[in-house]
């Protein structure tokens, strides 16, 4: 029988910590679970990423409460994956926000994201039972939107493929501080099973010419100075190009997917073993960088079913 994911056996609870990144600006973060953000305006909070489940996005909200009492209008979205925004009933905003291309991803693939991620990574969903369905946005938009909640001015933005084929970030222009979801991770691995390898290093170059005083990344503690950004964002991209180079050298040869497995390992064990949620991301890192570099510019949508069959296909 072939052993369990990584992450199947991960139940331990996480610290959650609540860190100002700008002036009224904060990263809610546990030592490498999803992150989400806080934008406080002058009369309404915007929240970004919503969580797995509505009880988790609780304790997003206890974070917010002990901050502000401010009404929370708007919930936006980085992307569409099941641990990102299953949870978005809890804030009752009334705009709940994506880009165009994220909620076509919800409509494609979102239930199978939900039934693979809930499979995968079960501590991540719990209350699972209070999920109302798929969340949809209200408000969707194709390269840029600005929010004003009040005075205070929220830049959302498509800068390319990265993480997903729909990411945004959120950029708020008077602290200069901006919130990547999963295009941007600190001593967290990223997970690539839904990502664009080519790209990713682009739209990272494009979040880098912001010169961003502080990232709120989407796993990871909060980056606060540029220093630490660039950092990560080097960081990011060094996970990236270490996981795609072995992997499209044993594509180009014919070799198969539990070569360029072998091959990712040998690669980025050395560095990256430490980091969190590396042993659940490696195998649909492999999978995903040996399909792109075979050609297939969409990736596969992942299922249960399918999760299976590959983990079995790495074992062999």
């Amino acid at each position: 029988m072939a052993k369990a994911f990584a992450s199947q056996g991960d139940m331990a609870e996480k610290k959650i910590s609540f860190t100002e990144v700008g002036e009224g600006l904060y990263a809610f973060t546990a030592e490498g679970d999803p992150n989400s953000g806080v934008i406080i305006g002058d009369d309404s909070v915007m929240i970004v990423e919503a969580q797995a489940t509505p009880r988790l996005a609780n304790k997003v909200i206890e974070c917010v409460r002990s901050v502000t009492d401010k009404p929370i209008t708007h919930v936006a979205l980085t992307h569409y994956h099941a641990v990102r925004v299953l949870g978005a009933s809890a804030f009752g905003a009334g705009q709940i926000i994506m880009g165009d291309t994220a909620r076509a991803m919800v409509v494609e693939r979102g239930q199978e994201d939900w039934d693979s991620e809930f499979q995968r990574f079960p501590r991540l969903f719990e209350g699972h039972e209070s999920i109302p369905g798929l969340t949809y946005p209200t408000t969707t938009f194709s390269d840029s939107m600005t929010v004003y909640l009040g005075n205070r001015r929220v830049d959302l933005m498509h800068l390319g493929r990265a993480h997903t084929a729909g990411d945004i970030v959120i950029h708020v222009p008077d602290q200069n501080v901006m919130f990547t979801g999963d295009i941007v991770e600190y001593h967290s691995a990223c997970y690539c099973g839904d990502g664009h390898f080519s790209d990713w290093g682009d739209t990272l170059d494009a979040i880098k010419w912001f010169e961003v005083d502080a990232i709120a990344p989407g796993r990871g503690d909060a980056l606060v100075g540029q220093e630490m950004v660039n950092e990560a964002i080097e960081n990011t991209r060094d996970f990236v190009e270490s996981t795609y180079r072995p992997a499209a050298k044993v594509a180009a040869r014919g070799g198969s997917l539990k070569e360029a497995w072998d091959a990712v390992r040998a690669e980025c064990d050395p560095k990256f073993a430490d980091y969190a949620i590396y042993e659940h991301c490696l195998p649909f890192n492999v999978a995903r960088a040996y399909d792109e570099a075979r050609g297939i510019d969409t990736p596969r949508i992942w299922t249960a079913q399918r999760d299976l069959e590959m983990w079995a296909a790495l074992q062999g």
